[in-house]
């Protein structure tokens, strides 16, 4: 299991890999929260996990404006035994996921945004089955 320490300079190492292009904007960078966040949806029976977010919101996290959480902790309660390999993949995809909320969010699109609503409603709808 990764510990905190060692997925915050993992993440570091990623960052340097991700073009200096998508930075553009992101004032607040990427942040490394130790929390578990469930959705507000989530159920009980098939917990629905936060593992990272885009903000851009001026009143946010110390006034950060557009930024990037990844929560340790959700992180590690779904992927709790990935080899260093896969969990640098998965926190690469995570990243790459979160900067292009942040890339759609300057350009004015949605595009990803619909998706994980499309994801999340799939969710609810096992709920109902």
């Amino acid at each position: 299991m990764i510990t905190f320490d060692e997925m915050d300079l993992l993440l570091d190492s990623i960052s340097f890999e991700i073009p200096e292009d998508f930075y553009k904007e992101l004032n607040g960078g990427i942040i490394l929260s130790p929390g578990v966040k469930l959705h507000p949806e989530s159920r009980e029976n098939e917990p629905l996990y936060i593992l990272g977010e885009y903000h851009n919101d001026r009143q946010g996290y110390g006034g950060l404006g557009r930024y990037i959480m990844v929560y340790y902790g959700s992180f590690l309660r779904v992927h709790p035994n990935l080899s260093p390999e896969r969990t640098r993949e998965e926190l690469k995809n995570l990243l790459m996921h979160e900067f292009t909320h942040h890339l759609e969010s300057l350009a004015g699109e949605r595009g990803l945004e619909i998706k994980d609503e499309i994801a999340l409603n799939k969710y609810k709808q096992r709920a109902r089955e």
